[in-house]
């Protein structure tokens, strides 16, 4: 990486609950390093490459990846550039984020398909891509099905739950479309946590779960924990306006992320992602999917 100085300081770095994070000083700069002792496969470089594919876009500041380690059975470790804490504290330029944001989401899939060539994490659980040309499939079998299966596993989703979950998951076509979908290059966990302020306001995006989807799963995780301002959203509108139908398939979307957090978290999220249920499975449904 260029940087031959010895270190100066170590700092520990508090925010992550997966990995151990550290500030390196040396007398030339400093970097951001994350490592763990028990790794989960892949974690790193599938890291890596969603800061890459954000990079190359030039739409909107990401660090910069300057090495990362892999082999079994030792630490694995991801070294970035660093962000310097105090610029954190600058107010982040939402409406530069909302426009930035928008300008990303018109990277399209080169394929004309929805996925990734690779699986990656969103959280510590893993996140199943690869390529579908049809967006209902993709987001049922590669995005709700596999959360939902690990919560049964877990016994977090049971009895009427459970059967409302199969019955939203079989029933998408009801407020997807594939046809009107095209793949945009999203980066999968944006919430407020994921995105810091760079020395001139400018949003910094980290902790990519990068695919090509409805660019809808940004905005719609976006307004699930809060966050983001008046700002944010107008600016995003103003570069690249969302469907009118949007609200509509906004609390869709937010189910895979409610059930990734049931499963990384535990029951307190049962409450929102029954909430959600209730609204879209139709109570004269109910004897019908009950059965």
């Amino acid at each position: 990486m260029g940087d031959t100085g010895e270190v100066a300081r170590v700092n520990p770095v508090s925010g992550g609950c997966i990995n151990q994070v550290v500030q390196i000083e040396s007398r030339q700069n400093s970097y951001l390093l994350k490592w763990n002792h028990r790794p989960l496969s892949g974690m790193f470089a599938a890291e890596a490459a969603g800061l890459h594919l954000l990079k190359t876009t030039k739409s909107i500041r990401v660090p910069e990846v300057l090495s990362i380690g892999e082999n079994s059975g030792g630490i694995n470790y991801i070294l970035l550039e660093w962000i310097e804490p105090e610029q954190q504290k600058v107010r982040l330029d939402q409406a530069l984020l909302g426009s930035q944001l928008a300008s990303l989401h018109r990277q399209l899939s080169p394929q004309g398909m929805f996925g990734l060539d690779h699986d990656n994490y969103i959280g510590s659980n893993r996140q199943f891509n690869g390529w579908k040309a049809d967006w209902i499939e993709f987001f049922r079998d590669k995005r709700l099905q596999p959360q939902i299966e690990m919560a049964v596993q877990q016994g977090l989703v049971t009895g009427n739950r459970l059967t409302k979950l199969r019955y939203v998951a079989n029933n998408l076509n009801i407020w997807l479309s594939s046809e009107k979908t095209i793949p945009s290059l999203v980066h999968g966990d944006l919430w407020a946590g994921n995105i810091i302020s760079g020395t001139q306001c400018e949003p910094v995006l980290i902790d990519p779960a990068v695919y090509f989807g409805d660019r809808e799963v940004d905005l719609a995780f976006t307004e699930l924990f809060g966050g983001f301002s008046v700002d944010f959203y107008k600016a995003y509108q103003e570069t690249w306006p969302l469907e009118d139908s949007y609200p509509k398939r906004r609390d869709i979307y937010n189910l895979y992320h409610l059930l990734n957090h049931l499963n990384l978290f535990g029951s307190s999220y049962g409450y929102q992602i029954d909430s959600i249920l209730e609204r879209y499975t139709p109570k004269s449904s109910w004897p019908m999917i009950f059965e």
